[in-house]
Order: structure tokens, then sequence, then C-alpha cells
């Protein structure tokens, strides 16, 4: 009883097939469905890797929104040389607040020299050319940018391995600071600064302006936390003061940055730079400071980058659709042509057939005339002949 039970129950769950098995036997295989087969099977190969491809390489989305964290902090990092003594000259900062570089960490001075080492030159005009090559062809390679993992492409500058047998003629200024989220200036100018209830002064007793030399270096400035796909344009700058009252202006505007990638969120900056310079000259009407100023400004606007990608379900669920999809059409298109084939061939072959059996006919029919006229002409002459003899 439960072996027919089972048997019963085997029976009905077949008939609920609804994907039938053919026999072997009964399957006709062609030349036509071969090549289809192998047409099919490069197709979905093909189609396969470039989905994979498509599902590993993640999408980028671009939003702009307003910034409203106006409280944040703004992290300026640099490291620039001056070819001026530490003694002559001084770095700070002020901002719209009135706040100075007091109110702020102190950037490092080091003593140094402004010629550098074969080795750290090599190094000074690789990172020119690279940062060079990436502002210009940013707009072709900024998706690479944004996806690799690359934050810096150039590593530090290599130590000096051999001193100079002269006293150190430049300064090294490095470091970062927390600034107030507005607009500033940081300058670099003569004499050492001096902070005042209003402001500040620069103090630059014993020196005239043959003492002043303001060809700069710039190996590192940026605003944020370093992260993968933001050129920083003054990086690899190099500016040779062709007078002693030199005047460098950089206007920077300062993009606020949210990038959100599948594995971290960075919330850092961007920026954009335009620079000018000019000797002072009061005589022909040229006024102002010489020395070097960075006058930033934050933008009203903030920029947030997505990385998204699909989940694995429905990476699956469009492998799915993309095989069955060709196997189906291709399974399609081989029937029909099969089909037209078959009409083809059978109209033709058809044709032929009844071209021989008309042919054939016609054969027969000339030779049953034949015959028949000949058994007239032969037999006739014997009756003849058998029914005159008893006369």
């Amino acid at each position: 009883m439960i072996l027919r039970r089972r048997n019963v129950n085997l029976k009905t769950v077949k008939e609920l097939d609804a994907f039938p098995k053919v026999p072997d036997s009964y399957k006709n295989k062609s030349a036509v469905g071969g090549t289809f087969s192998f047409v099919t099977f490069v197709v979905i190969s093909w189609l396969v890797i470039s989905e994979t491809r498509y599902f590993l390489n993640a999408r980028l989305h671009f939003k702009f929104e307003p910034d409203i964290d106006v409280d944040d902090k703004l992290k300026i990092n640099i490291d620039m040389t001056v070819a001026m003594p530490c003694s002559l000259i001084g770095a700070d900062i002020l901002d719209s607040t009135n706040q100075n570089l007091l109110g702020f960490e102190p950037l490092n001075e080091e003593e140094t020299w402004w010629e550098l080492s074969p080795d750290q030159r090599s190094h000074f005009d690789a990172l020119k050319h690279m940062n060079s090559y990436l502002r210009e062809e940013y707009h072709a390679i900024h998706e690479l940018l944004w996806r690799s993992n690359q934050v810096a492409f150039m590593g530090e500058m290599p130590k000096r391995t051999v001193i100079p047998d002269h006293r150190p003629d430049a300064c090294r200024l490095y470091g970062n600071i927390n600034l107030n989220k507005v607009a500033g200036n940081f300058h670099i100018t003569a004499g050492k600064s001096l902070s005042l209830p209003r402001g500040h002064i620069h103090i630059f007793a014993f020196m005239t302006s043959r003492d002043y030399n303001f060809t700069h270096r710039i190996n590192k400035f940026s605003f944020g936390e370093e992260s993968p796909g933001i050129v920083q344009p003054l990086d690899g700058d190099e500016k040779i003061a062709s007078d002693n009252m030199m005047l460098y202006q950089y206007f920077i505007e300062v993009v606020p940055t949210d990038i959100y990638t599948l594995m971290k969120t960075t919330k850092t900056y961007q920026y954009s730079v335009k620079d000018y310079s000019r000797p002072i000259n009061h005589a022909q009407g040229s006024h102002g400071v010489p020395g070097i100023f960075f006058k930033y400004d934050t933008s009203a606007l903030r920029v947030k980058v997505t990385q998204n990608r699909d989940s694995l379900i429905q990476f699956l669920v469009k492998l799915c659709a993309t095989v069955g999809g060709i196997y189906v059409t291709s399974g399609l298109i081989n029937s029909a042509i099969q089909a037209c084939w078959y009409i083809v061939s059978c109209k033709f072959f058809r044709k032929e057939v009844e071209e021989d059996r008309r042919t054939s006919n016609g054969k027969a029919m000339t030779n049953k005339k034949l015959t028949t006229l000949d058994l007239i002409n032969v037999a006739t002459p014997d009756i003849i002949d058998v029914t005159l003899n008893p006369q």
C-alpha cells in the first residue's frame, strides 16, 4: 500500500512537470543549430564578463547641496620652501574674525638650502609633471582617480645625502593648522609678526630690499584629510622671483567635499586657485607689500561623492536574465531560420520530384505508344497471310 501511494504521488508530481524532457531519439541535430549554439555561447560569455566588470566597478554620483556645517574647522596642510633664511621671514594667518596665527598651532620652521640635491630635484620634477598632467587630463581620468585607493601619487621628498659647504639660505615651513571655516589670508612676508589688538605687524628692521627673495617652492598645499580622487593644484608649484620686491598672490576657493565609498566615509576639501604676481614699485604706482599671500574663502555649496553598487542578489538576477534571454532568443531565431529553410527546401524538392515524375511519365507513355505501333505493323500482315492462304 505504501509503495502504491508513493508511485501515485510520484506520478502526480511528474504530471506537474513544466519542463518535460525530450528523448534523444527525437532530437534532430543540424549544422545550423551547432553554429547558433557556438554564437550563443560566445555572446553569453561576453555579456557575463561585461556584467561582472560593471558590478565590480562601482558607479560615482556627484551631488551639490548647501553647506550647513559652518562650525567645522578648516584644516590646512602646508609644506613649502622660501629662498630666505627663517630669521628674515614670518608666516601668519589672519581670518575674517581677526584671529591670527597666535590663536592656532604654529607652523614648523626648518633651516635648509634652496638648491636641491639630484635625487630631490628628480623627485620634485616628477611631482610637478604628474600634477600638471592630472590637472590637464582630470576630466578624462577623474572617475579612475575617484575609484582608486591612491591618496598620494608621489611619496615624501628624499632626504639630502650631501650637505652643502655653505650656510642654509632657505626656510622650510611645514605643518597642519586647524582654522576657522571663514575667509582668511595666509601670508609669508619679510620680518617676524607681532600681534596687536586690532591685527598684527611684521617687524623687518635692519633689512633692505636687497635681502628680499620670495622665490618659493610648494611641495604640499591642501585642505582637510587626504583622499583619493582629489588633485591639489598647488602641489609641485615653483616660482622664481625676477625681482626682489615681488608680490605673489593666490586666490583660493575651497569647496567642502564628502566622499562616501564602499569602505569608508571621508570629509575633506578640494579647491581651485588663481595666481597673480607683480613687482612692487611705488615710484611707478605699483603699491603693496612684497611677499607670498594665499587668500582663501570657502564655498557655500558642498559636494557629495557617492559610490554605488548593485547588491549581490541584483547582480545574480541580471546574470540569470541575461543568460536566459540570450538562450531563448537564439533558440527562437534558430527555429525560425530552420523553419524557413525547411519550407524553401520542401518547395524546391517538391518541384524537382514533380519534374522527375513528369519526365518519367512522358518516357513511359512514349515507350507504350511505340510498342503498340510495332505490334500493329507487325501483326497485321501475319493475320492477312493467314486469312488469304485458304483461298
